[in-house]
């Protein structure tokens, strides 16, 4: 036997070489594609945007002495997020694409009531119910409509509807019900005019609703 016959490969490990190389390939390509399928979207972030709290209001309302505390509004799944709701038909929910609330719209809606009351200067303390704050009333809310909506022209109306609940402390008795709604039509189909229109809409929406709950809580303790 020469040298070569005796140090050559024979036909059935030649084979096993192909097979092995041919499935390191395989497995290697199967790797990359499933990399592929969970690297995170690389394109632009979404824009954010925040809407503002109330801060003017009828100069004859009067003082309060008690204190109230804001739960988190209730909201459906559709609305219970940080993206910029739409509505195109009355049966479907749809979502601007890039553009975002800086957080989720019942805690941004929350915050901003908060924030409206503080402005009043009208009320001794307002807070959060996660603050664990002594309340003598509790105003319970829910956020029906929070979405654009769009008509024949092509221009879409900010649509903000709130339910409100006054409950006095510590009876736990309703002592008022009431919704809030106000509807703005954007100047322009352009994401900055519609949250423009938001930002009205809310405004309207929280006035009336800080205006109706210092006059029903003050009733509800005189009583």
């Amino acid at each position: 036997m020469s040298a070569f016959e005796k140090h050559a490969p024979s036909r059935m490990t030649q084979d096993r070489r192909r097979l092995l190389k041919t499935a390191t390939f395989a497995a290697f390509g199967a790797l990359a594609s499933g990399c592929a399928s969970i690297l995170p979207n690389t394109g632009p972030p979404p824009r954010l945007f925040r809407l503002s709290p109330k801060s003017t209001f009828p100069g004859e309302l009067d003082t309060v002495g008690w204190q109230l505390v804001i739960e988190p509004p209730l909201a459906p799944a559709g609305l219970d997020t940080t993206r910029i709701a739409l509505h195109r038909a009355a049966v479907e929910l749809e979502y601007y694409a890039r553009a975002n609330w800086t957080d989720l719209a019942p805690a941004m809606i929350q915050t901003l009531v908060v924030e409206s009351f503080e402005n009043s200067g009208k009320i001794v303390a307002v807070g959060r119910e996660s603050l664990g704050l002594r309340a003598d009333f509790v105003l319970k809310l829910e956020l029906r409509e929070f979405q654009s909506e769009y008509a024949n022209n092509g221009i879409p109306d900010a649509n903000v509807r709130l339910n409100a609940k006054l409950v006095k402390m510590p009876q736990r008795t309703i002592i008022g019900s009431e919704s809030f709604e106000a509807r703005v039509g954007a100047s322009a189909d352009r994401i900055e005019d519609i949250v423009a229109a938001f930002d009205e809409a809310l405004g309207k929406a929280l006035k009336d609703l800080v205006v109706w709950t210092l006059q029903t809580g003050q009733s509800g303790r005189r009583a």
